[in-house]
């Protein structure tokens, strides 16, 4: 990957054919979205819905923006997410957030896998500070009015202020306390060997004849860092919000908040601090 920049638009690798879903053995491509499109232009409007505005949760900083400064597809199949200081918005930071039109149901019987490839900007960790990209799920019911934990939250991938560690957590229930300990979440981590392309992936198990025994693992590149089970949850309505029901993606880079704490006066944006997607895919055996 070239490190010189164009105005907005990185150089891009050639082998636009790395970015295509892998073919699992066993398996149906059941969805994806591998971002073809030229550079400077947003994402299918048939996949996903742009966020604009900052959520008011977590003491995040971020103004989300449809801009392409903010959220574009590079021309190289993939999409970018950009987090840029910017003093004209409440908060001095601009980012990008997409949410999947696309909803899917881990079926009874059946495993049901999803995954992305991911990599972030180049920028040194110490320019990172307050930085907070993520891909994560949310129970579709909190568009149907069903409130956050009770809908269910699958984070199969977070890092905070550039440090290579990958955080996979699930949220349920009640907040604070209930059965995922809220706000904290239930969850594991595993080391990032670099800020380059790697593989992040969720399985659901429901194989199993009991609910009890249906889990939900996190992989990085193939390796297993987390997992739940129905009797972690150990409540069979709360378990269906997290391994029944339909679900949707989250793609986004925050910019401070409780977690990662706040930028400092080190802390770059840019496409040195951005989350970088190659494509997003669903399959079922």
């Amino acid at each position: 990957m070239h490190s010189h920049y164009a105005l907005f638009f990185p150089v891009l690798a050639s082998l636009a054919s790395a970015w295509a879903p892998p073919s699992y053995s066993g398996y149906t491509l059941l969805w994806t979205d591998s971002f073809g499109g030229s550079a400077g232009s947003s994402p299918s409007s048939s996949n996903w819905n742009i966020i604009t505005g900052n959520p008011g949760v977590n003491g995040e900083l971020e103004t989300y923006s449809s801009s392409n400064k903010n959220v574009q597809l590079s021309g190289g199949n993939t999409i970018q997410l950009v987090p840029w200081a910017d003093s004209s918005v409440s908060g001095g930071w601009t980012s990008g957030r997409v949410e999947s039109k696309y909803t899917f149901t881990p079926a009874p019987g059946v495993i049901t896998l999803a995954e992305a490839d991911i990599r972030f900007g180049t920028n040194a960790i110490s320019n990172k500070q307050g930085i907070w990209p993520a891909f994560w799920i949310l129970g579709d019911s909190i568009r149907h009015g069903t409130g956050w934990p009770a809908c269910g939250e699958l984070d199969i991938l977070e890092t905070v202020d550039g440090q290579l560690t990958g955080y996979g957590t699930a949220h349920c229930n009640v907040s604070p306390g209930g059965i995922c300990n809220e706000p904290n979440g239930l969850g594991g981590n595993i080391v990032i060997p670099d800020q380059s392309w790697h593989t992040w992936r969720m399985t659901w198990d429901r194989t199993p004849s009991s609910w009890q025994s249906e889990t939900i693992t996190w992989y990085m590149d193939g390796r297993q860092f987390f997992q739940i089970s129905g009797a972690t949850i150990g409540n069979s309505d709360v378990w269906a919000t997290l391994c029944h029901d339909p679900l949707y993606f989250i793609m986004n880079v925050a910019v401070g908040g409780n977690w990662p704490g706040y930028p400092n006066s080190a802390t770059l944006g840019g496409y040195g601090s951005m989350m970088e997607v190659a494509y997003v895919a669903v399959y079922q055996t």
